[in-house]
């Protein structure tokens, strides 16, 4: 049995983006084959694209942090799970395709009858947003908070996080998304046309608690501007190092990422050292995860109560055929997207081309 599979053929734009066609990969003792029905497209995919994300692979590798699929096949050793479950995993590489071998371990089990678009919305930017307002910090009802790029996917879940931990949101925004914002319960700032700061301290008087910022670089210390005392800016994103300035090199297929760690260090101690106890926290999904795979799995499946109970509700911007990869990310580096794009599984997609795929290259 063939499937198709999106490749990385060298580190750049969305040209390097290849459709082929191959054998179905086997499961290895310990291996579970899923059936991918959904796989999340995201700015760190863009990033490993274009080689700056410090978990790039070495090319040709396959992209896609996030998927939801069905169990197809057991590997040797594996039990506690049937085939035809339902299942979303957060691989970081290698669900542009439609099957994926994957530990048993990565797995958690999904409940039936949520659509696969909404479920594989939560295990990257749901996760990312939950863990920052409930690992990194503790917010409490009441609280102020900022939420840089709030129409995004990450965005767009914490505002829904937001509302159901009864926080006051403000979100920087484009003038075309703040609708939207405003309807997800936050106070949309256009940061096209205002000082997000001084709109801040006009809306609020003394600042915010919380500052969720995933541009990084000086911006975080901008950040730390809109807090109050004893507030916090968590800085997850590495949206500048597309433009060469922050956590990564913007060097195509490098992954010098000491320069930009050591101002990221150098803010996070200033932030202890400097009056006001306003502080800057480092998030980071796959660190956290691999530091304490239960959490993960716990903040997943309570994110995946919430949406069975229609609590929360992913924004899902566009649906696109897996083969069409290339034009989900040309969509997302646009920007103005509101929600998540996902690609969507399909057999024999009359544009594959099948191919041998070269081993990676060494660096």
């Amino acid at each position: 049995m063939r499937h198709t599979r999106i490749i990385v053929t060298h580190y750049g734009g969305p040209d390097a983006l290849q459709v082929i066609e191959e054998e179905c990969p086997e499961p290895k003792p310990g291996e579970v084959r899923v059936k991918v029905l959904t796989a999340g497209v995201s700015l760190p995919d863009v990033m490993a694209r274009e080689g700056t994300h410090p978990e790039t692979p070495p090319v040709p590798f396959t992209p896609g942090w996030d998927l939801v699929g069905v169990v197809d096949r057991l590997g040797d050793g594996v039990s506690g799970i049937e085939p035809g479950q339902m299942v979303t995993a957060l691989p970081i590489h290698g669900a542009y395709a439609e099957f994926v071998c994957l530990p048993q371990r990565e797995l958690v089990p999904v409940p039936w009858g949520l659509d696969a678009a909404e479920a594989v919305s939560l295990v990257l930017n749901y996760i990312t947003a939950y863990q920052m307002m409930h690992r990194s910090v503790h917010v409490k009802p009441g609280q102020r908070v900022l939420i840089h790029g709030a129409s995004g996917g990450v965005g767009s879940a914490l505002l829904q996080l937001g509302r159901v931990a009864e926080l006051e949101m403000y979100g920087t925004c484009s003038d075309r998304a703040a609708s939207a914002v405003s309807g997800m319960g936050c106070v949309p700032i256009d940061y096209q046309h205002q000082d997000y700061l001084e709109e801040i301290f006009r809306l609020t008087g003394d600042g915010v608690d919380e500052v969720f910022d995933p541009i990084g670089g000086a911006h975080l210390w901008e950040s730390r501007k809109a807090l109050r005392r004893g507030g916090n800016v968590v800085g997850y994103g590495l949206t500048t190092s597309l433009r060469g300035e922050a956590l990564t090199s913007s060097r195509r297929g490098r992954r010098q990422r000491f320069r930009g760690t050591l101002i990221f260090a150098l803010y996070i101690v200033g932030g202890w050292l400097l009056p006001g106890r306003k502080r800057v926290v480092p998030y980071s999904i796959q660190t956290l995860k691999r530091l304490k795979p239960e959490w993960f799995r716990q903040d997943l499946i309570v994110l995946l109560e919430l949406l069975k109970q229609q609590k929360i509700k992913p924004i899902v911007a566009q649906r696109f055929p897996i083969a069409e990869a290339r034009q989900a990310h040309e969509l997302l580096e646009k920007g103005g997207v509101i929600g998540k794009i996902v690609l969507v599984s399909r057999f024999r997609h009359p544009g594959a081309v099948s191919v041998s795929v070269p081993p990676p290259q060494s660096e």
